[in-house]
């Protein structure tokens, strides 16, 4: 037999259905594939519904990242090819006595070019000097596996405080103080020579833009979702929905029993596409040092906010994409995105602004927060923010609890002691998603590729 026969994937979300799909298009030999999601639907924190007039809002992310091909590509081979836009070209700012637009120039606020820096009101005459330095510095050799201990080290705090956190924090709901350097390669990479900023000018000057950085289905990104799972049942998978894995054990012919409350299902290999909290508890009786080791993991927190604003209350000057806001700076809103400023097709009956906030990250706590309470303090900061008195005419609250794991320094060398480990206790036994190699959409396709390979190469 050349590849397993019987293949349990635990967890509907986007990894899992991603690697059924890749399962069943790429085996030689007939397999037999079940997806087990403990909820009543699939998508796990991708989820699209109506909202304001519109048949689709997202609920959480809006986009995937198209300049790497993994979630791209998945969406064209479902058949979503003529459904894909682009958000307009309209700009961002970050919050810092007042709006300042985002600098050009920028690898996830890394600087490619000091000008942009010198022309930008983001930062003090001094925060500019000093990051102007960095081409004269010598090569960082030690960089504790932490983005903000490397961009503090290189451009000083202002760069690191008012760029570099705001981006890849508002991505991954992150403390960048205490966020792995290698869990984002385009930072990594620019590591490997002397000068981060002469390193990132030779990448943007290599890689010109060349098509959107960003698509979305029109019908939001739960379409995605839909489509794949569609596609997984016609080539013969079963999706399980209520199905709650309570533990696993691994036989005496090295096949395993994954044991739901009410059924049962034999397996030759498994992937558990789940995150690493929930994952721990299913390896207790295969691998006690995975287990110890993925209870450990962290999860941060996050509410969405969805809002539908009058276009009376909103002023005409505010035409970007949305803002970012410092942790220097936050109260509780982290980033506010003008969905119909960036999104062409959100347009509602009544012309309403649909304005998407975000609330909390790493180390704040939103999930004890009631829904009056977190739309208050919204509607303050956005007061705050933007000088506007907001009585939206339609809200929703959508809680993300520990949604976002957060990669801590070495996080892929612990990885690896615990891939390792379960490869030797429980073989055909997989780990894969946001928690473990790379948490956008694109990333968790990408593993998803990945694992289908490993398993049917096995």
């Amino acid at each position: 037999m050349t590849s397993p026969r019987r293949i349990i994937v635990v967890g509907g979300g986007i990894t899992g259905l991603a690697t059924a799909y890749s399962l069943l298009k790429n085996a030689v030999n007939p397999i037999d594939v079940v997806v087990l999601e403990s909820s009543s639907r699939v998508g796990g924190v991708i989820r699209t519904s109506p909202f304001a007039g519109l048949d689709a809002v997202d609920e959480g992310a809006d986009a995937f990242l198209s300049r790497v091909p993994w979630a791209s590509a998945l969406a064209r081979e479902v058949g979503l090819e003529t459904s894909l836009t682009s958000p307009r070209a309209v700009g961002a700012h970050v919050w810092h006595n007042g709006l300042q637009p985002i600098p050009s120039d920028l690898m996830l606020g890394v600087p490619a070019n000091i000008k942009a820096l010198a022309t930008s009101n983001l930062f003090t005459l001094r925060g500019k000097m000093r990051a102007a330095l960095e081409p004269m510095l010598p090569r960082t050799t030690d960089t504790q596996d932490c983005i903000g201990y490397v961009i503090r080290k290189r451009f000083g705090r202002e760069v690191q405080e008012l760029l570099v956190d705001p981006l890849v924090g508002s991505i991954y709901a992150a403390d960048t103080d205490n966020f792995s350097l290698e869990s984002v390669p385009q930072i990594a990479a620019l590591m490997t020579q002397r000068s981060m900023l002469l390193a990132a000018r030779t990448t943007r000057s290599k890689t010109a833009p060349t098509g959107p950085i960003f698509e979305s289905p029109t019908g939001g990104m739960e379409s995605l979702v839909t489509a794949v799972a569609k596609r997984i049942q016609e080539l013969g998978a079963r999706i399980l929905p209520d199905s709650t894995v309570t533990d696993i054990e691994k036989s005496n012919d090295n096949s395993y029993a994954v044991h739901c409350a009410k059924t049962s299902h034999i397996a030759d290999a498994i992937v558990l596409a789940s995150p690493a909290r929930h994952t721990a508890p299913l390896l207790a009786q295969l691998d006690s040092f995975a287990t110890q080791q993925l209870s450990q993991w962290s999860h941060a927190s996050v509410v969405m906010l969805t809002l539908a604003v009058p276009r009376s209350q909103w002023k005409h000057s505010l035409t970007s994409a949305g803002y970012l806001v410092p942790k220097p700076d936050q109260r509780w809103v982290t980033a506010v995105s003008f969905g119909s400023n960036k999104w062409a097709h959100w347009k509602t009956p009544d012309d309403a602004m649909i304005v998407r906030a975000s609330v909390g990250r790493d180390g704040v706590d939103t999930q004890s927060l009631t829904d009056d309470t977190i739309i208050n303090l919204t509607l303050a900061d956005l007061k705050h923010h933007l000088d506007i008195d907001v009585v939206p005419k339609e809200t929703r609250i959508t809680r993300w609890p520990e949604s976002f794991p957060q990669y801590r320094p070495y996080h892929f060398s612990r990885l690896g002691d615990i891939e390792a480990s379960l490869a030797l206790a429980a073989p055909h036994v997989h780990l894969a998603g946001a928690s473990y190699r790379g948490i956008g959409i694109p990333a968790c396709v990408q593993q998803a590729h990945a694992t289908a390979r490993a398993i049917l190469q096995s």
